[in-house]
């Protein structure tokens, strides 16, 4: 091929990487389709006192938990939010104007050579005519290596067309681009004194404020059940599986206690994988049968119930030793004053943020529930306090934050029926209903760490997800 030629395959493979970059690149890059920039009202910041309401609620899938806070009407989050992508958008037309320029140069640079070697074609097609007309004069063999020439050439006019529509398209682009920028800019001066920078540290700076808030976050009213996830299905239909609310982050031991009667054996498995799979990593033989389901471990002690008795046991998982022991007074047990499932289910032992709980009924207060808070070394009971609910009549309940959750069935249609405070020495009923998805409830228990409720559902472990309501305030509210 002669040198004319070489250049003109060169200008058209330009040309043919700047049609790919206009058809796949332009339009991402721009968002002139896609992407619409509003305006709102001026700026307002946070006052420092405002009351935060934060809502909770316990495990993701993936068991991480989830503090979810609604934070004062009008707040930066939004704004920030917009104000950093018009930053990056308006980055980005920038950035891409450069490019525009520079392809823009080279295009101008090849779309001059194109017109000149389109002239020089058409009229070189002009000649051919007349010489056509006269060919008689000319040796036929020059005619014919002229004529090859002018055929190869001549398929190249429409692409050269092509080029010069493209070439018109990128320029077009360009002043686009221009324009977009100006607009950009213009809404950017018209959101407010603040640049990006300033927003990303308020920003930072709100972040920070939320994490102390959640800092804060220890106690709160019960709103919500959500769930559950099944965890595993294993054992009898009655049993007990927890996870201890005062171990560490890195500690995710479990301990599963199956059967409500007639059992010692305690298993334990160093984490939920370990406890779904079924890699045991330990076993414990208590040195007493338990009574009922509603066992807990607590900073790394196992609290029981013994067997026909109302004796409660504190054991070590540490050393494999009871630690204390003691009598529950005037406690039903045996099945005198058991959940609506029986089950030996007498006496309830739980914990919550504020400490160690037993729960159970009493010849003294009509088989009502009465809940006690209980020394964690000595079992002793701190106080207690006796409300109407029937023992008898509740399904399952557990304790958030010094409250008592009483459900009003083991069976289908569960849901938390009727509450009592320590903290206010008052009752009320709710309608917090719950998916009782295996049919038959016999352990129900609050998991501080976790903000979560353990249940076992008919031989399956399933996890249930909390939503507590909080009220918040800054240190500078009075």
């Amino acid at each position: 091929m002669s040198p004319p030629l070489l250049k003109l395959g060169a200008v058209l493979s330009t040309m043919a990487m700047i049609s790919n970059w206009m058809s796949q690149t332009l339009p991402s890059l721009v968002g002139l389709n896609t992407t619409r920039i509003t305006t709102s009202d001026s700026l307002t910041q946070i006052s420092p006192k405002e009351g935060w309401q934060v809502y909770s609620s316990a495990q993701d899938p993936d068991g991480r938990c989830i503090c979810t806070v609604v934070a004062p009407e009008q707040n930066l989050c939004s704004r920030d939010a917009k104000s950093r992508q018009l930053r990056q958008l308006l980055e980005k037309v920038q950035n891409m104007s450069q490019s525009i320029e520079v392809l823009n140069l080279r295009t101008q640079r090849d779309f001059q050579y194109v017109l000149k070697m389109e002239t020089q074609m058409k009229g070189l097609k002009a000649k051919f005519r007349q010489i056509e007309d006269d060919r008689k004069t000319l040796m036929t063999k020059h005619f014919q290596e002229l004529k090859e020439k002018m055929d190869e050439l001549l398929p190249l006019i429409p692409v050269l067309e092509q080029y010069k529509t493209d070439a018109k398209l990128i320029t077009q682009f360009k002043e686009e681009i221009r324009n977009l920028s100006t607009v950009l800019t213009g809404i950017q001066e018209e959101i407010g004194a603040y640049d990006y920078e300033e927003l990303h540290q308020r920003v930072v700076n709100l972040e920070t404020r939320l994490r102390d808030c959640m800092k804060k976050l220890t106690c709160g009213k019960l709103m919500k059940i959500t769930g559950p996830v099944t965890v595993k299905i294993s054992g009898t239909r009655f049993g007990a599986w927890m996870t201890d609310p005062l171990a560490s982050e890195k500690n995710n031991r479990v301990w599963y206690m199956d059967s409500y009667t007639n059992n010692k054996i305690v298993r334990e498995y160093k984490s939920i994988a370990d406890f779904v799979s079924g890699a045991e990593s330990r076993t414990y033989n208590l040195p007493f049968k338990w009574a009922g389901t509603n066992h807990v471990v607590y900073n790394g002690s196992l609290y029981f119930n013994k067997y026909q008795s109302n004796i409660i046991i504190k054991y070590s998982f540490d050393t494999g030793r009871v630690l204390a022991q003691r009598s529950l007074e005037y406690a039903g047990f045996h099945n005198v004053y058991p959940y609506t499932w029986g089950g030996f289910s007498d006496i309830d032992l739980m914990a919550d943020e504020i400490g160690l709980w037993a729960v159970y009924a009493t010849n003294q207060n009509a088989g009502n529930i009465v809940i006690s808070q209980l020394n964690q070394d000595t079992l002793e009971v701190l106080k207690s306090w006796s409300t109407g609910y029937p023992k008898r009549s509740a399904g399952e309940s557990f304790m958030i934050c010094g409250t008592l959750y009483v459900t009003n069935s083991h069976l289908t249609g569960a849901k938390v029926y009727y509450s009592y405070s320590t903290k206010t020495s008052t009752y009320e009923y709710t309608d917090i209903p719950f998916h009782n998805q295996y049919f038959h409830i016999s352990m129900l228990d609050y998991n501080a760490r976790d903000r979560a409720l353990y249940a076992w559902n008919n031989g399956h472990q399933v996890l249930f997800n909390v939503t507590l309501f909080h009220i918040i305030k800054t240190e500078d509210d009075t």
